[in-house]
C-alpha cells in the first residue's frame, strides 16, 4: 500500500487562518442586525451538511463595520459551543471569533479535503480544547496540530470521490425544501384562502365557513409532557429508542434521530411515554416553537410537548396547521427574559377545523409529499453513513484512491427532479 502523506504540517502552512471578528459589546446589540450580510453562528456551522447555506441572523452595515466579510469558499471551524465543527461558506459570509475561519493555498491545499479530513480528526480537536471552566479550542491549540496532507492531487481526487455523496444530499435537500413548501402552498390555498375543493357550493358567513369549528388547540390535542432518565445511571442510556430534546429539532418536518438514545430501561424510569411514528413535537424551552414529526417511535424530554390529535384522522392538516401559526405561537411565548410554552398556552392558539372529509381530503393530498420527504432524509442518512465509512478509509490511506473510479452513489438522483419539482410550484 502506497502512503501518500507528506511531512507533518500546521494548517497555517498550507493556507491563511484567522479567527472571526464581532469586536462590538454586547454582541446581542439589536442595532447590529437586520441587514444583507449573512451572519453564521456556531449552530449554523453544526448544522450544515457541507456548504453553509443557511443562517438565522444577518448583519447591517454597522454589524459588517465591526465585523468582516469572508469569502465564499472559506473553511469554517467552530472552537466555542459546538466545537470542531466545520462548513465551506458558499456566500460571502461574517462570524464571529468562536469560529476559525481557513483560506487554502490553492497550490497546496484543496478545502474540501480539509474539511474531510478535520472531520476524521474532531475527537481529538474536541479533546485539546476541554479546560478547567468552559471548553474552548481556540486558535493556538488548533494551530498546535499536525497533520499528514498528502500532495495535492491526492487530495483533489479524494475530495472528489467523497463529494458525489454530499452532491447527492444538498440535492435530496433541495428536493426536501421544495416539496415542504409544495404541501404548504397547498394548505393556505385550501384552509387560508379558501380555495378548498367544493368551496364554491359551501356557505360562507363573514368570510368563514358555516360548517366549519374554531376551536382553541387545547381542545384539538391532548397535550404531553416528557422526562429525563437520571443521568448518572448508565443503564439507562444508549439504548435503541430515540430520546428527542430541542437539539434535535431541525428545519425539515421530520426527525429521524436524535443525539442521545435511551433503553427501554430509561423509558421506564422517566415521564415520557413511548410516542408513536407521526406524533407532533413542539419545542417548548430554549429553541421556542419548533415543530416536527416523529418519524418512527421516540421518548421526549420535559422541555417539549407532544401534541395527539383526538380525533384519528388529518395528521398532516394538524401538522401543517400547528405550522402556519408558528410566528403567533411564538408572539405569545414570552415570558420575562425566557420564551417558552406552557400547557394554558394552547387555550390561546386557534385552530379552524374543517369537516372530516375536507380534512381527509387534504391528508390523502399531501401525504405522498410527506413520504417523499421521510424518504430523501432516509436516503440521506443512508449517504451520510457510506460516506463517514469510505471517508476513513481513504484519509487512512487503506483504500488507495488509484484503484478507485470517480462516480456518483449507486442511488444518485439527476438533478431533472428538482427542476421537476419546481415546475409544480
Amino acid at each position: 500500500m502506497r502512503d501518500h502523506t507528506k511531512n507533518l504540517c500546521k494548517l497555517s502552512d498550507i493556507g491563511t487562518v484567522a479567527r472571526g471578528k464581532s469586536k462590538h459589546r454586547p454582541r446581542n446589540d439589536p442595532a447590529l442586525y437586520g441587514g444583507r450580510y449573512p451572519f453564521i453562528q456556531t449552530g449554523d456551522v453544526k448544522h450544515s451538511n457541507f456548504y453553509i447555506t443557511e443562517y438565522s441572523q444577518t448583519y447591517n452595515e454597522r454589524g459588517l463595520s465591526q465585523s468582516k466579510l469572508w469569502e465564499p469558499g472559506s473553511l469554517c471551524i467552530t472552537i466555542a459551543a459546538n466545537i470542531a465543527e466545520t462548513g465551506i461558506l458558499a456566500m460571502p459570509a461574517c462570524f464571529p471569533d468562536s469560529i476559525i475561519g481557513f483560506i487554502p493555498d490553492k497550490g497546496k491545499a484543496d478545502v474540501r479535503f480539509i474539511k474531510y479530513y478535520l472531520n476524521t480528526y474532531k475527537l481529538q480537536m474536541q479533546s485539546i480544547s476541554m479546560g478547567t471552566t468552559q471548553d474552548n479550542l481556540s486558535l493556538e491549540k488548533l494551530l498546535s496540530i499536525r497533520f499528514k496532507i498528502p500532495p495535492l492531487p491526492i487530495q483533489q481526487k479524494i475530495a472528489a470521490i467523497l463529494s458525489t455523496y454530499d452532491d447527492l444530499i444538498e440535492n435530496n435537500k433541495r428536493r426536501i425544501a421544495l416539496l415542504e413548501k409544495m404541501a404548504e402552498e397547498i394548505y393556505r390555498e385550501w384552509f387560508v384562502r379558501m380555495r378548498f375543493p367544493g368551496y364554491c357550493k359551501v356557505k360562507f358567513k363573514k368570510g368563514f365557513p358555516e360548517e366549519w369549528r374554531n376551536l382553541s388547540s387545547i381542545e384539538v390535542f391532548d397535550v404531553l409532557s416528557g422526562g429525563t432518565p437520571k443521568t448518572n445511571i448508565p443503564t439507562y442510556w444508549n439504548g435503541n429508542i430515540p430520546f428527542f430534546t430541542p437539539k434535535d429539532a431541525k428545519n425539515n418536518y421530520y426527525v429521524l434521530n436524535t443525539e442521545k438514545n435511551i433503553t427501554r430501561n430509561g423509558l421506564s424510569n422517566c415521564n415520557s411515554r413511548l410516542y408513536r411514528k407521526n406524533t407532533i413535537f413542539i419545542t417548548a424551552r430554549g429553541t421556542v416553537g419548533k415543530l416536527v414529526l416523529a418519524q418512527r417511535d421516540m421518548a421526549m424530554n420535559q422541555s417539549c410537548y407532544a401534541l395527539l390529535p383526538k380525533t384519528t384522522s388529518g395528521i398532516y392538516f394538524y401538522f401543517l396547521s400547528l405550522n402556519n401559526a408558528i410566528t403567533y405561537i411564538k408572539g405569545i411565548s414570552k415570558s420575562g427574559v425566557f420564551d417558552n410554552i406552557i400547557v394554558d398556552t394552547f387555550k390561546q392558539i386557534p385552530i379552524d377545523l374543517p369537516p372530516k372529509r375536507l380534512m381527509d381530503a387534504f391528508n390523502d393530498r399531501v401525504g405522498p409529499l410527506f413520504d417523499q420527504v421521510s424518504c430523501l432524509l432516509e436516503k440521506n442518512e443512508t449517504l451520510s453513513s457510506s460516506r463517514e465509512t469510505l471517508l476513513g478509509r481513504l484519509i487512512s490511506g487503506k483504500l488507495p484512491t488509484e484503484s478507485l473510479d470517480i462516480q456518483h452513489p449507486p442511488s444518485m438522483q439527476n438533478k431533472q427532479d428538482v427542476d421537476h419539482a419546481q415546475l409544480h410550484l
